[in-house]
C-alpha cells in the first residue's frame, strides 16, 4: 500500500489587522503631507510694497530730459528741517505705517506699535521678525534732497516730502543697511540685491521728478546704466 502522504500545515495568514492598520497609517501621513504643502504654498510671504514705481521706459524718457547740475552743499542741512514721522491716523504715524504695508501678518498694540510680523528687506534679502531691526528708509535721503534743491523749501514741504506715502519714497529695510546706504545716490550705493536695482532705481527716479529735484551727473549715468538694463 502507498504510504500515506502526511499532511503538510498551511502557511500562517498574513494578519490583517497591522496591515489594515498600515494602509491607514500611509493615508495619513500622505494626507498630513499634503495638507503641510498646501499650507506651506497658502502661507503669506513677507515683502515690503511701495507705491509701483514709473516704468523703466517711462524713468528712462524722463532722464532724457535731465540736464545734470552740480550738487549743492549740506551748509545749514538738518534733519529737523524735514519733521518726521508724521501722524497719519489715530496713534500710527508714517513710521508704523510703513511697517504695517510692507510686513506679512504685522501685529500692532493699542499704540500702533508693530508688535509682531515678518518683514523682507528688498535691499538685502534678510527676512526679519522684530520691528526693531528695521528701518524706514528715504529713498532719496533728505540731505540728498536738501542738495538737489530741497534746501529752499518751506519746512511744511519738506515735511511732506519725508512723509510721502503716495510716492514709493519709503520702504521698510535691514536697519544697518539703510546706515551704510546714508545719504549717498544711486552713483555711489546701490542694494546688493542686484535683483532689486532695477526698481530702485526706478522709485528713485520718480521722487526726483516729482519732487523736481536735481540730479548730478554721476547719479545721472549710474541711472541710465541701470535702467538701460531693464
Amino acid at each position: 500500500m502507498p504510504m500515506p502522504i502526511p499532511c503538510m500545515p498551511s502557511a500562517a495568514p498574513t494578519p490583517s489587522i497591522p496591515s489594515r492598520y498600515a494602509r491607514r497609517l500611509g493615508m495619513l501621513a500622505a494626507a498630513v503631507a499634503a495638507a503641510s504643502l498646501t499650507t506651506l504654498l497658502a502661507a503669506p510671504t513677507a515683502s515690503a510694497t511701495p507705491p509701483t514705481p514709473m516704468s523703466a521706459a517711462a524713468a528712462r524718457s524722463y532722464l532724457a530730459t535731465v540736464t545734470p547740475k552740480t550738487e549743492g552743499s549740506t551748509s545749514g542741512y538738518s534733519r529737523d528741517l524735514f519733521p518726521h514721522w508724521s501722524t497719519v491716523s489715530g496713534t500710527c504715524n508714517t513710521r508704523e505705517t510703513v511697517l504695517k504695508r510692507d510686513g506679512s501678518g504685522v501685529v500692532q498694540d493699542s499704540a500702533c506699535a508693530a508688535v509682531s510680523g515678518s518683514w523682507y528687506s528688498e535691499y538685502d534679502g534678510a527676512t526679519w521678525t522684530a520691528a526693531s531691526d528695521l528701518d524706514i528708509d528715504h529713498v532719496v535721503p533728505l540731505a540728498e534732497a536738501w542738495r538737489s534743491g530741497a534746501n529752499s523749501w518751506t519746512t511744511a514741504k519738506r515735511q511732506q516730502f519725508a512723509n510721502d506715502l503716495t510716492r514709493p519714497q519709503l520702504i521698510a529695510v535691514t536697519d544697518n543697511v539703510n546706515q551704510a546706504k546714508g545719504d549717498r545716490d544711486p552713483g555711489k550705493w546701490l542694494p546688493s540685491r542686484t535683483a532689486y536695482r532695477c526698481t530702485y532705481a526706478r522709485m528713485w527716479v520718480e521722487v526726483k521728478q516729482y519732487w523736481a529735484l536735481s540730479m548730478d551727473s554721476t547719479e545721472k549715468t549710474a541711472l541710465v546704466n541701470i535702467l538701460n538694463a531693464c
